[in-house]
């Protein structure tokens, strides 16, 4: 546990810059991963706005864990930008309050920072009422707290196991069991959306807790898309491949090593960028996604796939290496 390194909200926090004309982010990410791109990413280049109208969430009232930094501040800034009063939460009130304040004074609507841990039921309690007290029932719930940290899972303790699952799993379900009992009692429906992991479908060596979790929170989400859609409500979840913010590449890969990596396995040539799974969030809580309810949705340029696949390792091979293997093909059928 001690040699881990700790790993906050997906892949860390992020430095935004986005100017409030349906452009955020028009350079920040890009800055970061323009020099290793692969020469296919020109044919998958990241749009740099808004995509729904702009008053698509107006009059609506959008609750985000761990919307201070990182994609949830992202998600957050998206929402705001599109007419949604939103309150924002994690244990860090000194966070929350400097967020607040960037995303409203670039959208010109309200953010509310309410301190929250999601691991104590009690706090999640606090946090709900405190919202429904100044915001009122939330139209849209984004479960997007996480915890991580890559260690040899033989090296776990059962405190380490216990806080990745209590942040992850348990944070999830404590917000959306809290939320859904308020919504059930004021007869109001609302979109949920988890924020997941691809390798919650694989399972993945040295994150095993966090793996373990987010498959949990899977599992919730398709569960309560079946049962609690009678009360309006719907559940889905995005699967994040990796998208690069500041913080946690320079603490996890300050040579670019693993990064050249990781683009070498995308068929998409690229990282994801945090206004792109803003904008797939937001569809996805937003009226014209009204029919889509128990989806997992897999978010990472294709990276998946090309792990997966028996044979996919043969794009290493050359153009002139195929051409000696169809000779000695075609000799072999000859004798």
């Amino acid at each position: 546990m001690a040699a881990a390194v700790v790993l906050r909200e997906r892949w860390g926090r992020a430095a935004l810059c986005f100017p409030f004309n349906r452009r955020f982010f028009s350079h920040g990410t890009k800055v970061l991963y323009e020099n290793n791109n692969a020469p296919q990413a020109a044919f998958f280049s990241p749009l740099q706005k808004v995509m729904l109208p702009a008053n698509a969430f107006q009059g609506k009232v959008a609750f985000i864990t761990g919307g201070g930094t990182g994609i949830g501040k992202g998600i957050t800034l998206a929402l705001s930008s599109l007419g949604a009063q939103c309150a924002i939460s994690s244990r860090k009130v000194d966070v929350l309050k400097q967020a607040s304040e960037e995303i409203s004074s670039k959208t010109g609507n309200k953010v509310y920072p309410i301190q929250c841990d999601v691991r104590d039921p009690d706090s999640v309690k606090n946090a709900v009422s405190e919202l429904i007290k100044v915001a009122g029932h939330p139209d849209v719930v984004i479960n997007n707290a996480a915890g991580n940290f890559i260690s040899p899972s033989e090296r776990l303790s059962a405190n380490a196991w216990k806080t990745i699952t209590d942040i992850v799993l348990n944070g999830n379900a404590f917000v959306t069991l809290e939320i859904g009992k308020e919504l059930i009692k004021a007869q109001k429906g609302a979109a949920f959306l988890a924020i997941s992991t691809i390798y919650a479908d694989s399972g993945s060596g040295f994150v095993s807790p966090s793996a373990s979790a987010k498959a949990g929170v899977e599992a919730l989400c398709k569960s309560l898309a079946s049962e609690w859609g009678k009360y309006g409500m719907r559940f889905n979840v995005i699967q994040p491949g990796p998208i690069k913010t500041k913080g946690a590449f320079s603490r996890l890969d300050p040579t670019g090593t693993f990064e050249k990596g990781m683009i070498q396995r995308i068929p998409c040539g690229r990282l994801g960028t945090i206004e792109e799974i803003a904008n797939l969030a937001v569809y996805l809580c937003s009226d014209y996604a009204s029919w889509i309810s128990g989806a997992v949705i897999r978010f990472d340029g294709g990276e998946y796939v090309s792990m997966a696949g028996e044979f996919n390792d043969l794009k290493k091979v050359t153009s002139e290496q195929w051409d000696m293997m169809t000779a000695m093909i075609k000799k072999t059928k000859g004798s």
